[in-house]
């Protein structure tokens, strides 16, 4: 078995409780993460009504937020990530 191809995404999708929004982003980032990261991904979800402060550390001002930590530079996406061709071009998914 082979490793898989081009750079591992670190994403970090930050949520508040289990709001229908946050479940749409969990899910739909579930779904983009399956058909076009092709195993390069490593996904956190955060919950910031559990640990609030993570909000102001990581510089979250609107949610649910994506973040992808890896490969650098960091870039995020704000929404419940339905609009696959803007998270894609977002997470510089090109060519895959």
């Amino acid at each position: 078995m082979t490793a898989p191809e081009g750079p591992t995404r670190k994403l970090t999708l930050y949520v508040a409780g289990q709001t229908p929004k946050s479940l749409a982003a969990i899910s739909n980032l579930k779904k983009i993460a399956a058909e076009h990261l092709h195993g390069r991904y490593d996904i956190e979800v955060v919950d910031l009504r559990q640990n609030p402060k993570l909000a102001k550390e990581h510089s979250i001002v609107a949610i649910p937020t994506l973040v992808r930590e890896l490969p650098i530079p960091l870039r995020k996406i704000i929404g419940d990530l339905s609009d696959v061709e803007k998270v894609l071009v977002t997470l510089r998914v090109d060519g895959e």
